[in-house]
């Protein structure tokens, strides 16, 4: 693919000007665009996709000019001959897996050659696999499946080129080695360039030939996957690369003082489980229920940060939410330690007695961008769970939310702003101060880093670590990403299909694993390092 691009575009908005300044070269078959959230990664791919048009400048690939302000030559995008997979795949709800393939052709039925479009619809089909679940609409789909037919419905049109914008940002581990493979046999087989953006330095390093390193709209360096990794000449690419390798250590044991496990127990999960769809038939049988959770057990002990992973479907995220009873379980009990007074069994409180268990054991939201309401500021947000709690003193309110904007490191004078002011970071920062609103003891974080840059994660969870250190906290750490897992967490549980399958100390889980699933997990996980690529050694697990 020889790409060359030098292009211009200013984004006005009430608040902010953006400008996207990208010059560059490359032949290469697979193009990595690295950066953080709001580089502009998805601006470039949406100006070659001819999603949107440049101020000024060109856009050339194989010689062909898509754009050219100064030649007025603008491509609209089914000329472009360039397939655009989307973040979140952009697939019809109303149409199913065949229907969905089919419209990347842009014909209607009643076309003369619908027996060719048809055949072509097949083909793809079975490229990967989706005929069992061609009649399926997109909700009934796994995360895999939904990408896979996103993949089909861009590559029926034989593009020269395919853009695909954080294809893997969504997916577990699992999911995500196995998307790799597909993609590596997919340009073996069609020979299809490839420009991929992402802010996960693992990935780049398994699939990248070439790297261009965005930052603030502009490419601040470019090269080989080996030069930028072994060889990084600008100072942003230099910290980038630092905080993956910080996030490779377990900070949490070079500054634990003591065994956490020694401490009192604050929360203990007894034989829980969450069947849906557990309704006998009028025969007697349930065979079509589903076990989300299956006789899960655990300790979480005072001051200790227990991380709980595994693939997407696993009841990781039904787990979080049936510890504070947002999902009614089936089966089993959660016993709350409030210190001086005796154990509390919180399944078998009322939704009124469950208010102040709720004011002990607070929840951090995955998405930093859905979690905070548009409409309200930040002072509002913050001191909502204080409203809620009975707080109706405005001063009091207003000192306990400067407090606790301090506390997380942002500057209380923003308090009047609202979210759409800020970075994905700083709204991250305001959810968890938010949670620390009315003093918990335990805190339950779902996926509260995935949508983050690998610099601002590092950050985050940094803060984290600081805030546990004043207030004395426990965190229940529930994610798909390892990395984050081992420098957060002091124990690990691994699930597995509903079931508990291995529970001991993050750095003996991440390194040195005993159980075949959890050795399969961690093998999936990608190494930052194009050197010594996990993905050459994975080890399989078969149920």
């Amino acid at each position: 693919m020889q790409l060359d691009i030098d292009i211009s575009k200013t984004l006005k908005s009430a608040k902010r000007s953006f400008q996207l300044q990208v010059r560059f070269q490359t032949d290469s078959q697979r193009l990595v665009v690295l950066g953080p959230s709001g580089s502009g990664k998805s601006l470039l791919l949406k100006a070659i996709a001819g999603l949107i048009r440049p101020d000024q400048g060109h856009i050339h690939l194989d010689g062909t000019p898509l754009f050219d302000h100064a030649a007025k030559i603008d491509l609209p995008p089914q000329r472009r001959q360039v397939a655009y997979l989307f973040q979140d795949y952009a697939l019809f709800p109303h149409l199913n897996v065949r229907q969905n393939i089919g419209f990347g052709l842009r014909r209607g039925l009643l076309n003369p050659r619908a027996a060719l479009q048809h055949e072509a619809v097949d083909y793809w089909l079975d490229a990967f696999q989706l005929r069992p679940v061609a009649g399926q609409l997109p909700e009934e789909l796994s995360g895999g499946q939904r990408q896979r037919t996103a993949l089909a419905r861009a590559l029926i049109a034989q593009p020269r080129a395919l853009l695909l914008d954080e294809p893997f940002s969504a997916l577990d581990p699992q999911l995500r080695s196995h998307m790799r493979r597909e993609l590596d046999e997919l340009q073996r087989r069609l020979q299809v360039p490839m420009l991929l953006i992402t802010h996960d330095m693992g990935v780049v390093a398994e699939v990248a030939d070439e790297v261009a390193v965005m930052h603030y709209g502009r490419i601040v360096e470019s090269g080989s996957v080996d030069d930028i990794f072994h060889n990084p000449q600008h100072a942003y690419t230099r910290r980038l690369l630092s905080s993956t390798v910080k996030l490779e250590q377990n900070r949490r044991a070079a500054t634990r003082t003591e065994n956490v496990t020694d401490r009192p127990v604050v929360m203990s999960a007894r034989n829980m489980s969450k069947v849906y769809g557990a309704a006998t038939s009028w025969l007697g049988g349930n065979k079509h229920a589903i076990k989300a959770v299956d006789d899960v057990s655990f300790d979480l002990h005072s001051g200790e940060n227990l991380g709980i992973v595994g693939e997407s479907g696993s009841g990781k995220t039904t787990l979080g939410r049936m510890l504070l009873r947002i999902v009614e379980p089936t089966s089993g009990q959660v016993l709350f330690h409030p210190g001086t007074q005796e154990q509390v069994d919180i399944t078998a409180l009322s939704k009124w007695q469950l208010r102040d268990f709720h004011r002990q054991v607070r929840l951090i939201f995955q998405d930093p961008f859905a979690s905070l309401n548009p409409r309200m500021t930040v002072r509002d947000i913050v001191a909502d769970p204080l409203v809620v709690g009975g707080q109706h003193n405005r001063k009091a309110m207003d000192d306990r939310v400067c407090e606790l904007l301090e506390l997380v490191g942002l500057d209380p004078a923003m308090r009047e702003r609202y979210p759409h002011a800020f970075s994905g970071g700083q709204r991250q920062r305001i959810g968890i101060a938010r949670a620390l609103a009315l003093d918990p003891k335990i805190i339950i974080a779902d996926e509260a880093t995935a949508a983050l840059a690998v610099s601002i994660r590092a950050q985050i969870l940094d803060l984290l670590l600081d805030i546990q250190k004043r207030l004395d906290l426990s965190f229940i750490f529930i994610s798909h990403d390892i990395s984050v897992v081992r420098y957060f967490c002091d124990r690990v549980a691994v699930m597995h299909r509903g079931k508990l399958v291995e529970l001991g100390p993050a750095e003996q889980i991440c390194t040195a694993p005993q159980e075949a699933y959890t050795r399969s997990l961690i093998s999936a996980v990608p190494n930052p390092d194009p050197r010594n690529k996990r993905m050459l050694h994975r080890t399989r697990f078969t149920a």
